[in-house]
């Protein structure tokens, strides 16, 4: 089974970028099941049911969530019909939603999973903890396992990784916007990722208009975080190989495309 996962979509330029560039991707890669991460997809301020509903309709099975999931506040009219919709899954049990989903693929199941990392983000319950839940949950069903793993520190990223090494097909890294490139093949059969990077502007810092942020680091001052919605362009995903049988990977390769400003 081939897996592809999409890095966090920011705004108007990562929306655009999925829909001039996703049928192009499975023309050429042809993968079984499509995930994409859409926190930051309304004007990188979460995510509202048109834009969950335009994912889908791009071709994407399912769709992970981060530490902006709340940001936009209409998530929560949809997010408890929204059945291919996943918000970490170590956020309070109280909290509306669900941290796990499975995709069909013929007579295939896929789980997808989401969690948030506490290093340098907000306290909430352990990651560590919570993925051993959603992982025992999701083996009642299958031994294909997706996991994406929304976090700020490389540290903690790399060890639940390890954490997670042949229980999982693949653990993936969000949230930092920056493509790593440390894809490889843990030694347990788990394909990882530090971060696969973001969908969005190129030329911003990390998808918000670059002069704002500059001059916060000058001043020290607050300042209004504005997506850039106009200019240069990148797609980051991963390619995922998994055995169907054993839900080990054998292989894991970045797709990193640009588009270049015409301005």
């Amino acid at each position: 089974m081939k897996i592809l996962f999409i890095g966090d979509i920011y705004g108007t330029l990562g929306r655009q970028m999925i829909q001039e560039n996703l049928p192009k991707i499975k023309e050429m890669y042809k993968p079984h099941i499509i995930i994409a991460n859409g926190e930051n997809i309304s004007h990188g301020k979460g995510i509202n049911e048109k834009y969950y509903k335009f994912l889908l309709e791009q071709g994407v099975n399912a769709v992970t969530l981060g530490n902006h999931t709340w940001d936009n506040r209409s998530i929560f009219d949809f997010i408890d019909e929204a059945d291919k919709l996943v918000r970490p899954g170590n956020f309070p049990a109280s909290n509306p939603g669900k941290g796990l989903t499975f995709i069909k693929f013929n007579s295939l199941e896929v789980a997808v999973i989401s969690v948030q990392g506490r290093t340098f983000m907000p306290m909430i319950n352990c990651p560590f903890l919570a993925i051993d839940e959603l992982i025992k949950e999701a083996q009642k069903r299958t031994n294909i396992i997706f996991v994406d793993f929304h976090a700020e520190a490389t540290s903690e990223k790399v060890a639940l990784g390890y954490y997670v090494d042949g229980r999982v097909s693949a653990c993936v890294g969000t949230h930092t916007h920056v493509p790593t490139a440390d894809e490889r093949i843990l030694t347990k059969g788990t394909a990882y990722i530090t971060d696969v990077g973001m969908t969005g502007p190129l030329d911003g810092v990390i998808g918000v208009e670059r002069e704002n942020v500059i001059n916060k680091f000058i001043e020290g001052l607050p300042i209004r975080f504005n997506a850039v919605e106009q200019g240069s362009a990148q797609l980051n995903a991963v390619l995922i190989e998994v055995n169907d049988k054993t839900g080990k990977a054998s292989s894991i390769k970045r797709i990193n495309l640009k588009k270049e400003s015409s301005l």
